[in-house]
């Protein structure tokens, strides 16, 4: 059975009443909106917005090699959104699918403002080291600005507005407004050691939108998820969630997942790369999800651990470099289209 729960039937269901339209996101595009495009990287992440005032946040840079081709995908989507530069580049953190796509990025398109957690703590991984010297390197050319952000802070970025809730280990001492609950889910919570890679410090964005909320944390891992949400939630609830970690098992807890409840999520997995089945098996069964989006079909996933077909913009094949578009409105509601099947989905106010 490829969805869960009655999923399958409410796929047939609203085929049927063509929730699927044909239009495009760009073709449709709302001056108003906020624009997210889920580039892929291959495994990696890059996820870019761009709001009505046609400022732009960059998270994380893909892969460095591949000949140039994350930075390409990305510098194709900031031209699909009408930009020339893009303003903020965050880096969640110093892995080489997150971080090692920047100097090429920064040859192909103007960048203002590179935003990190600060120093690298994981040195003795080889791949590591040498993504973070060619980032630092690219840093200390003075082209582009420099900002190391804790939490709690906000960035800058006109039209939509972006708090800092984990970086460098740490996260947020308190909830954020419309937060603070209690979370059921960590009384039965597993209790995980602390991770010592780069992962845990992943810098954890909360973006707010009108009525919409969005959440990204890189890769940050189940030992700092349980900061942010036990006992009580920090966060609240979600509307659109960033799968941490690809779909990997080191992320996405059910103390995560269940308190912050997401609409939608949407998944930057690889074809070889993330996607978990216990991942994917707790994020289908989250309250309120009505769906999950892949950016690629999950090998690891086989048969039973795969969405529909039509929330995958790469299914099993060659490499096409598919992406997804989100369309985001003030009041709450939201597109999602697919580059492949050049369909869209509504999401109406709820």
């Amino acid at each position: 059975m490829i969805r869960t729960r009655s999923r399958a039937f409410r796929m047939v269901f609203t085929g049927l009443c063509l929730a699927f339209s044909v239009v495009s996101a760009a073709q449709s595009a709302d001056k108003s909106a906020l624009q997210i495009f889920f580039v892929d990287v291959e495994g990696g992440q890059a996820t870019l917005f761009v709001t009505p005032e046609k400022q732009s946040l960059l998270i994380d840079t893909g892969w460095t090699g591949n000949n140039g081709r994350d930075a390409d995908r990305i510098v194709a989507a900031a031209k699909k959104a009408g930009i020339g530069k893009i303003d903020y580049v965050l880096i969640t953190h110093f892995h080489e699918d997150h971080v090692g796509g920047a100097p090429q990025l920064a040859a192909r398109i103007p960048i203002g403002t590179f935003v990190d957690h600060g120093e690298l703590r994981e040195t003795t991984d080889k791949p590591t080291m040498q993504v973070w010297q060619a980032y630092q390197h690219l840093l200390s050319t003075g082209k582009s600005k420099h900002r190391v952000v804790k939490p709690g802070d906000t960035l800058p970025v006109r039209g939509m507005k972006a708090t800092v809730v984990s970086s460098d280990g740490a996260v947020i001492d308190g909830p954020l407004a419309g937060a603070g609950e209690e979370n059921s889910v960590c009384r039965t919570a597993e209790q995980v050691p602390a991770d010592q890679t780069e992962n845990q410090r992943s810098l954890g964005t909360f973006i707010e939108f009108g009525k919409l909320r969005i959440l990204d944390l890189g890769d940050l891992t189940k030992d700092k998820e349980m900061q942010l949400m036990c006992p009580k939630n920090k966060l609240g609830k979600i509307d659109i969630y960033i799968v941490s970690h690809h779909g990997w098992s080191q992320s996405s807890s059910p103390a995560l997942v269940y308190g912050i409840a997401p609409r939608v999520a949407v998944m930057d997995n690889g074809a070889k790369k993330g996607g978990t089945p216990s991942v994917w098996d707790i994020i289908e069964k989250s309250p309120g999800l009505e769906d999950l989006w892949q950016l690629h079909h999950s090998e690891e996933g086989g048969t039973g651990h795969n969405v529909a077909a039509e929330f995958i913009a790469n299914p099993d094949g060659p490499d096409a470099g598919n992406y997804l578009e989100l369309t985001a409105h003030a009041d709450g509601s939201f597109e999602v289209f697919n580059s492949r099947t050049q369909k869209t989905k509504h999401y109406p106010v709820k």
